[in-house]
């Protein structure tokens, strides 16, 4: 799919392929055009660490199907949702019962800390405290779909989002934010958030969506996923491995997202998880460790064959631990190339500006 159709959101997968601001987003085009040159139809794609899932809706709108794990709840509810999305009037009926719901949770709103109070306007805090509650978003195709749109404008611009003025991938520290919305006089936006809903919903689904049947995205460590695979691993074997690991030192994806995660159930402020899985990457040993173990294990899903295509941070050590994993777990395949990506924005160059070199890499081996 070009970026001209992209941009212009003319088709399903169009609309569907950015669903969930997410930092370290593959770009749409990166994963369509690496799937269209390294697979066929009908070919596995798999990605162990899965974000939002573009890998795997590339090989979904491609006519390919995607098998991917993914650690972060946000991540995997935004996968799920693009690659077994539920059916648009299921969606709507879901909404509908939500608002209908949370009038039983006027008192729980009002109870809630000061920052949702200056994030969200009460209508808003009642809906999401009966989405929090009552969406089965672990097992139901609705309720994970449902989320999944929900969380898209959980938070951002104040004139397309539910909440105040805010960044939209990522949620700020409750103090500040507060803060920051006193000095400048910021009530949050009055919302009806069933009719707010049902509108992003009628965008979303005006081109159809892709169904189901193309693929599955796994929640949880993609190490003691793949530790589990060893020994009995999936029956398809994908041709193709397609991911970006997470950079080192760069960023703390939990943290980042403490407020779609408090939507799923967890806390009411940021925290940082106890794993070393869940945290910021800053251990060198451990950040090697991982990648072997992660890119070692993953041959029990791969074919032969299979073509291994990683993009990651151009940064020294990020690069070389990267390559030294790579040929670690792969000792038969070669190195083919690499390619310095230098687009405008990276995470890299917002968590680490002074970096060199900027921009990213990409490892094929064959």
């Amino acid at each position: 799919m070009p970026d001209s159709q992209i941009g212009c959101y003319g088709t399903a997968a169009s609309r569907w392929a950015g669903v969930g601001p997410y930092y370290a987003m593959f770009p749409v085009s990166f994963a369509n055009e690496a799937v269209k040159e390294y697979t066929k139809p009908g070919d596995w794609v798999f990605d162990p660490f899965a974000g939002r899932g573009t890998s795997l809706f590339a090989a979904a709108s491609q006519g390919r199907f995607g098998l991917g794990i993914e650690i972060n709840p946000v991540g995997w509810v935004y996968g799920k949702a693009k690659i077994e999305t539920a059916e648009r009037k299921d969606v709507e009926e879901r909404i509908r019962w939500l608002g209908q719901r949370s009038v039983n949770y006027r008192a729980d709103a009002k109870r809630l800390p000061e920052f949702f109070h200056a994030c969200f306007c009460p209508k808003v805090e009642e809906f999401l405290l009966a989405a929090r509650e009552s969406l089965d978003w672990r097992r139901k195709r609705a309720d994970w779909t449902t989320m999944a749109l929900l969380m898209i404008d959980l938070h951002g611009k104040r004139d397309s989002a539910l909440s105040n003025q805010m960044r939209q991938t990522k949620a700020m520290s409750p103090q500040y934010a507060v803060d920051w919305w006193k000095e400048r006089s910021l009530e949050p936006p009055e919302r009806d958030p069933v009719d707010f809903m049902l509108k992003k919903v009628s965008w979303r689904y005006a081109m159809g969506c892709l169904g189901s049947g193309s693929g599955h995205i796994y929640l949880g460590d993609c190490q003691s996923i793949l530790d589990r695979w060893r020994n009995r691993p999936p029956k398809t074997k994908a041709s193709l491995l397609l991911t970006s690991p997470p950079y080192y030192g760069v960023t703390n994806y939990f943290y980042d997202q403490w407020l779609r995660l408090w939507l799923l159930g967890g806390p009411d402020k940021p925290c940082s998880p106890g794993e070393p899985c869940k945290r910021k990457f800053e251990n060198k040993k451990y950040y090697i460790d991982m990648l072997r173990h992660v890119f070692e294990m993953s041959g029990s899903v791969l074919r032969d064959d299979a073509v291994v295509l990683i993009r990651t941070d151009a940064r020294q050590f990020t690069r070389e631990a990267t390559i030294e994993s790579l040929e670690f777990a792969f000792p038969q395949k070669k190195l083919r190339s690499e390619k310095y990506s230098l687009p405008d924005f990276t995470q890299t160059t917002l968590f680490d500006p002074g970096s060199e070199p900027k921009g990213e890499i990409d490892l094929v081996m064959w």
